[in-house]
């Protein structure tokens, strides 16, 4: 009986050492997952510094071609197909589509001479390493405005065969939430296999006072994400479950925010498109952006920056997307039937605060000022004095930068069998691999019950 005792006191101790062991390893793990976590300047030291290196000489040559040619009048069906090879010294890359995203940059009001200094300058890149899943490679130009990602072909091919249709959709809706994506591109180095990779503007920018990053896709199953220690630097993006008892505080902005995420969502539903995520940030207002008064100054500059400026320079002979953002307020110059209309919205926003939210598709002489229903149905609205402006909305505390981004999935018939498997093994949760009707509808549902 006493043996018996002692070996269960044994068994008992053995137990707990065993434990505190695990403990210790899990812990010690999640120790070095956070120290991985975050950005990392790409110097001659890093593994991927020689890649980096050839990104931005190839990009180099790739955006001189736009920045020493005319803009494009219109686009061309083959402007959707071509394809440009450039041979360096170490390998060649390839160009997709040039034409077509060399349009989107300059609607978002980009020049390419900028756009080439922020890819190109001399700074490191930094290489981001998140708690995704991903098995892509994340990289960031040393500004912070532009994500680079390693994709697979299939991803790749799938966005060339529907880069119509999403540029038409960003035609259709120039303020939608979707990333922005500004390049394809495919790198070829002897004796090693091709790398394509994609850029794309930021969400999460200017970055420096944000202080929660969530990447929401409306379910329970791995959604949640072990916070980093207080006052720590890592970057974690935290998920659904880390945001539960929390709200996206918009006031007259939410009917505005609703309503995109449900175009946006029901959009990629017709491309057969699941798992994708709803990134989303914040930050606090300083004291003098707060409860802003939509001055008749302010009005302007946020109307202008809502519609096509038309005389810009930069958009100088392109029909460009709407909702062109500019940095330069030069061109705000105001015809009187710009001044007419901005008159009549303001009137409208002194009797009702905040049921304004669009702005007109045209202005310049000749535009008809009253007619509110096209820019209404493309769901505009006055876009915050911002370098970033698509994708941040302004609470009344808070400011938040809200994207859709990783839109390749597609419903296959490997993706059915998951949620088959998925099914049984979460009865009764919810969990990211369905439909993507299911998909939609719950992520508009998710946006509706964490808004106010």
């Amino acid at each position: 009986m006493e043996m018996s005792a002692a070996a269960g006191g044994l068994g008992t101790a053995g137990h707990r050492q065993h434990s505190g062991t695990v403990r210790r390893r899990l812990w010690g793990g999640l120790r070095q997952q956070w120290k991985l976590l975050g950005l990392f300047e790409i110097d001659q030291q890093h593994e991927f510094y020689s890649l980096t290196c050839m990104m931005k000489e190839g990009l180099a040559a790739a955006t001189q071609n736009n920045v020493n040619s005319a803009p494009t009048n219109e686009l061309a069906d083959d402007d959707y197909r071509l394809e440009v090879t450039q041979i360096h010294k170490d390998f060649t890359m390839e160009t997709f589509a040039g034409p077509v995203f060399a349009s989107l940059r300059g609607s978002l009001g980009m020049t390419e001479q900028e756009y080439q200094q922020s890819l190109c300058s001399e700074n490191c890149y930094l290489q981001f390493i998140s708690n995704s899943k991903s098995k892509a490679d994340f990289f960031l130009t040393n500004d912070k405005r532009f994500f680079l990602k390693t994709q697979n072909k299939r991803e790749i091919k799938f966005l060339l065969a529907n880069l119509n249709i999403y540029i038409e959709h960003l035609r259709k809706f120039p303020h939608s939430l979707l990333v922005k994506f500004l390049g394809v591109h495919r790198i070829k180095i002897p004796h090693r296999r091709k790398k394509y990779f994609i850029v794309m503007q930021s969400v999460f920018y200017p970055d420096e006072r944000i202080n929660a990053r969530y990447d929401i896709k409306g379910c329970e199953v791995s959604r949640w994400t072990e916070p980093a220690p207080e006052g720590s630097q890592i970057i974690v993006v935290l998920k659904d479950l880390n945001f539960e008892g929390q709200y996206v505080i918009l006031d007259r902005q939410r009917p505005w925010l609703l309503q995109q995420v449900e175009i946006d969502t029901h959009f990629l539903r017709r491309l057969n498109v699941l798992d994708y995520s709803l990134l989303l940030a914040h930050q606090p207002l300083h004291h003098d952006e707060r409860h802003q008064s939509l001055s008749f100054a302010t009005l302007i500059m946020r109307t202008k920056k809502s519609m096509n400026p038309g005389s810009s320079p930069i958009q100088a002979g392109i029909t460009p997307v709407p909702g062109t953002v500019l940095e330069d307020d030069s061109t705000l110059n105001l015809s009187e039937t710009d001044c007419s209309f901005l008159e009549q919205l303001q009137a409208r926003v002194a009797s009702s605060v905040g049921t304004i939210q669009t702005c007109p598709e045209h202005s310049g002489p000749g535009s008809d000022a009253a007619e509110l229903p096209d820019f209404k149905a493309q769901n505009r609205r006055l876009l915050p004095n911002l370098k970033n402006p698509l994708h941040v909305v302004d609470g009344p505390e808070q400011r938040y930068f809200i994207g859709i981004i990783d839109i390749f999935t597609v419903y296959s018939f490997k993706k059915r069998l998951e949620h088959l498997w998925k099914r049984l093994r979460h009865p009764g949760r919810s969990f990211s691999t369905v439909s993507p009707q299911t998909y939609c509808l719950r992520l508009c549902h998710w946006v509706q019950d964490h808004t106010k």
